[in-house]
């Protein structure tokens, strides 16, 4: 004898609590699932019932024309953050720099380093005269 399936369930948006929604909507938009994988993992009926979520809750915008998301200003603690890993690129950067041309100068027997730091250090004279 085959098992009984029960008929499938229709659901509404009602049956989906506020909490839920927000879940959803921030791990679409962190990019952890497409709008579409969350409707298959979570078994969202709904073609567009998460991009109604998504227009109606997100952060981004997902207006129906053009379907660009477009991020909101920046928070200070996202320019602090931004910018501290730009500076620490730069000084890796920088060091990177330095210790090549230390080795250049090993191998071929020149001095640039010692060169241009006394460059540096006659501008610096220079200036404060």
């Amino acid at each position: 004898m085959k098992p009984i399936i029960p008929p499938h369930q229709k659901r509404t948006q009602r049956d989906y609590n506020l909490g839920f929604k927000l879940a959803v909507i921030s791990q679409v938009e962190k990019g952890e699932l497409t709008y579409k994988q969350a409707q298959k993992l979570y078994g969202i009926q709904g073609r567009s019932t998460v991009l109604v979520w998504l227009r109606k809750h997100g952060q981004l915008d997902w207006s129906a024309s053009g379907g660009n998301m477009i991020k909101q200003p920046e928070t200070p603690e996202q320019k602090i953050k931004r910018l501290e890993k730009a500076l620490k690129e730069s000084q890796d950067l920088v060091y990177l720099h330095r210790e090549m041309l230390k080795i250049v100068d090993q191998d071929c027997g020149s001095n640039y380093v010692k060169k241009s730091l006394s460059a540096q250090q006659e501008m610096r004279r220079r200036r404060g005269n």
